[in-house]
């Protein structure tokens, strides 16, 4: 089973940067980032979002995000480190520069775009609505007035979800922490990203549920770096290669057992 704990699995940051060696020869990213060598990008994830990202049974970070990341960054020259952070942490870190980018199923938004720089989308998906097995009561956003709704914190489903008249929103710090109060009966629906909602149905990691009605929106992901960052178009550039040359589709396929989008 996947554990889904977001301490001591990865490298302190510190432990990865802060040697008198490093601290000598490096005087920080181009860009003013969280990386302390231009060959080095420190990326945030907040790993409990299967099947993007999580922690596998070998104690080390795996996903979609991060084979795509990871690609990205030897296509661009770069070696990734991953940081482990609470979602509503990316954008925090992003503005005080203690990372050089965030990939963590994060939607682009507009209000978003006012505060980091995106990449191109990476991602096409959606929000979706995740009831209990049995509920014929709630099948659209209109049926969950009144409603008892769980959701991630600093996620499009925590806003989707705050502007239901009348409902009661709990919010917890991952997406599977959400389906488990509904699985255990606390709440009456989830409102969050579908293909991770799908997964945590598919993978029986969190029993008992089932997704209603159609996606309430579409939504594109994208890798956030602050603004102004000289990464952006390193980025994009990589990006853009991969999918031209089959490497995302291979990534794609490995995680979804389909065929990708059309971005």
């Amino acid at each position: 089973m996947i554990k889904l704990r977001r301490s001591a699995f990865l490298k302190s940051a510190a432990l990865a940067v802060c040697t008198a060696g490093l601290l000598v020869a490096c005087g920080g990213g181009s860009d003013g980032g969280g990386g302390a060598d231009d060959n080095v990008w420190s990326v945030g994830t907040e790993p409990a979002f299967p099947p993007f990202e999580s922690v596998g049974e070998d104690g080390e970070l795996e996903g979609f995000d991060i084979d795509l990341m990871t690609a990205i960054g030897e296509r661009a020259g770069k070696t990734v480190e991953f940081d482990s952070l609470p979602f509503d942490g990316l954008i925090p870190a992003l503005q005080g520069a203690s990372i050089d980018a965030a990939i963590s199923g994060m939607t682009i938004t507009e209000e978003r775009q006012a505060t980091v720089d995106f990449s191109d989308p990476y991602f096409k998906a959606g929000l979706a609505i995740a009831v209990a097995e049995g509920n014929t009561e709630i099948a659209t956003l209109d049926d969950l007035e009144g409603q008892r709704i769980a959701v991630q914190i600093g996620t499009t489903g925590a806003e989707t979800a705050n502007g239901v008249p009348d409902a009661t929103v709990s919010t917890f710090d991952s997406a599977p922490l959400a389906l488990q109060e509904l699985a255990n009966g606390n709440v009456d629906a989830v409102v969050n990203d579908a293909p991770a909602t799908l997964d945590a149905i598919a993978t029986g990691n969190i029993p008992g549920i089932t997704v209603v009605g159609e996606l309430l929106t579409e939504e594109f992901y994208g890798i956030a770096m602050p603004q102004g960052s000289e990464n952006v178009e390193a980025v994009n550039t990589a990006l853009a290669e991969l999918i031209e040359d089959g490497t995302y589709a291979e990534i794609y396929r490995k995680w979804f057992d389909a065929e990708p989008p059309e971005l």
